[in-house]
């Protein structure tokens, strides 16, 4: 296991990379540039972070947000120029070291919450938490709107401010898609990105949908272990993986992680782990809760047994943390709680490797 840091760029996160080193266990990031949806990556400004990185005693193998442009989802004609920028990326980063590309394929919103800093009555902590009852008679625009205010200021991924200014044009465009009909774009970038990824040595990871449901009646095709079973099919490659992100999944209690984790991992589909926990409060209701599996419904040893045992070399990342200790930043991205995460996983790794030693 490689654990690894979400990391947003001395410019954009404010905690430096030195506290990122001192967490104990710590190998590396899975980084980003801040690029909008479709560019072709300059290749000196990732040269420059990488070098940033490397100086700080970290790695930089796993790159998130590459983000796939809306034209490619909904299958426009101009899809062709943005995947074509799509591969001219891939193989940059290559050449810059990188192994995998973490990256989704969910219509307009990478992920949803309906507070960004509910407080936790039994310690006080806040994190990010999701009732579907919340949104009432929301729609799409009016969370956009909320979403923002409540950010602190900072740029959240999946809602970067370019993607969502044509906000309105960009649903319009998905009126009547169904999942079949954005299976169907997919497997089009699919066919296209998977055969350079092979020629380089780069794995594209798929991030599973967020909350693990439709929202807002936009098609969404990444939620269940059938759902990943029919992505891979889409171009069947060991460069096409999935992102196993057990908050993503595990926002629905109907999907067994370690299990799933167990079936991707066996077939060496996983290229990358979020691993995070989450607190169930009703239906499509939850918070995301501290990494101690008494904290929330998720099995975190199960799921770290389930990594042990079938892909022990994979990248791993503690997904959002709490704000915990007068903490301000980033929602689900603080230091503290983070760090937190990634103590208590490695002492279940390292456990796990003594159990197993005997």
């Amino acid at each position: 296991m490689k654990m690894t840091f979400r990391w947003y760029g001395s410019q954009s996160d404010p905690i430096p990379l030195k506290y990122i080193r001192q967490i104990p266990g710590m190998s590396g990031l899975m980084g980003l540039l801040d690029k909008p949806a479709g560019v072709d990556w300059p290749e000196e400004e990732f040269a420059a972070l990488k070098k940033e990185v490397n100086e700080a005693g970290l790695a930089l193998e796993v790159i998130e947000s590459v983000n796939v442009h809306e034209d490619i989802k909904t299958g426009l004609p101009s899809r062709d120029e943005y995947i074509a920028n799509y591969m001219s990326t891939i193989r940059m980063l290559a050449r810059q070291g990188v192994k995998v590309i973490i990256y989704n394929f969910m219509p307009v919103f990478d992920w949803l919450r309906t507070d960004l800093a509910r407080v936790i009555p039994e310690d006080g902590s806040n994190s990010l938490y999701f009732d579907e009852k919340d949104l009432g008679e929301m729609g799409p625009l009016e969370i956009v709107r909320k979403t923002a205010e409540d950010s602190h200021g900072f740029t959240l991924p999946g809602w970067e401010p370019e993607r969502l200014a044509l906000l309105e044009t960009t649903l319009k465009q998905y009126e009547g898609m169904t999942g079949d009909d954005l299976r169907k774009n997919y497997k089009y970038f699919l066919d296209a990105v998977i055969p350079v990824c092979e020629e380089v040595g780069v794995r594209m990871a798929c991030h599973p949908d967020d909350p693990a449901w439709p929202i807002f009646g936009l098609p969404r095709i990444a939620h269940s272990q059938a759902d990943f079973d029919k992505i891979i099919q889409l171009h069947d490659s060991p460069a096409n993986t999935v992102c196993l992100c057990t908050g993503s999944l595990g926002s629905n209690p109907e999907n067994d992680i370690p299990a799933t984790i167990r079936h991707f991992g066996e077939m060496d589909r996983i290229g990358a782990m979020h691993v995070r926990n989450v607190k169930y409060l009703g239906t499509h209701h939850f918070r995301e809760a501290a990494h101690l599996s008494s904290a929330g419904d998720l099995d975190m040893y199960a799921i770290m047994k389930a990594i042990y045992d079938t892909c022990p070399e994979t990248y791993v990342r503690p997904d959002h943390g709490r704000m915990i200790w007068d903490e301000q930043g980033r929602p689900g991205y603080g230091l503290y709680d983070r760090a937190l995460g990634a103590t208590y996983l490695n002492g279940l790794w390292e456990a796990i490797v003594r159990e197993n030693q005997k």
